[in-house]
């Protein structure tokens, strides 16, 4: 009985990532249903691993549970999508600010040269991109050394990276990301954290410009 819970959880959890990979990509929608049956059959198991998943993915914000309608892909409308950068960009602004109380990470700067290193080899792949960019912020948190601020900043992450997707397409605009992330670093390696700041505001801003002009489109 214990193995089986175990391997049910385990199955589930491989589902859940799979599913994330579509949504991140752009294969599902927002509002797409997902349907038990569908995914018992491609992994060839029994629902009960399906419904797990489903509700993995509703935790981590991916799906909403419809009453008569089921499970689907969840959507957000573009002031919860500008909401949700906005609460990264002040946990990050925060971060900051414990970065500078509490020092620098040796570790983290290098991880985050080889992101950066990564990121230059990806230009042209906003998914990759993207996982990337994701990993380079959140080290930026792990740096902060705040359990708190890691754990809220967490909640953030897989809506982000599939919001980051749909605005870091474009091969121009990843190469202005990659130019902000850089400066973010260089001020980092010398402790100009005002100006870290700023370049993350900035970063933000380019981020959330799309959806703005989208706004606008729909409202004139």
């Amino acid at each position: 009985m214990e193995n089986t819970f175990f391997n049910n959880n385990s199955l589930s959890r491989l589902i859940a990532e799979q599913i994330t990979k579509e949504i991140i990509t752009g294969k599902l929608k927002a509002g797409d249903k997902l349907i038990e049956a569908t995914y018992a059959e491609e992994f060839g198991t029994s629902r009960a691993p399906i419904r797990e998943a489903f509700y993995l993915l509703a935790i981590d914000g991916l799906v909403e549970r419809i009453p008569r309608k089921g499970s689907v892909v969840k959507g957000y409308s573009q002031q919860d999508q500008i909401d949700l950068l906005d609460i990264r960009l002040f946990l990050e602004l925060l971060a900051m600010d414990r970065i500078a109380e509490s020092g620098l990470s040796d570790s983290v700067l290098h991880k985050m040269e080889n992101l950066l290193s990564q990121m230059r080899t990806v230009m042209g792949n906003p998914i990759e991109y993207t996982k990337l960019n994701q990993k380079f912020h959140m080290a930026i948190i792990e740096m902060s050394k705040s359990e708190i601020i890691y754990l809220m900043y967490s909640r953030l992450g897989l809506p982000l990276t599939s919001l980051q997707r749909i605005s870091l397409e474009g091969e121009s605009i990843m190469k202005k990301s990659l130019k902000e992330h850089e400066e973010i670093l260089h001020c980092l390696q010398n402790r100009k954290f005002d100006e870290a700041k700023r370049v993350l505001i900035i970063n933000n801003k380019n981020v959330i410009k799309p959806i703005l002009d989208k706004m606008s489109t729909l409202n004139n």
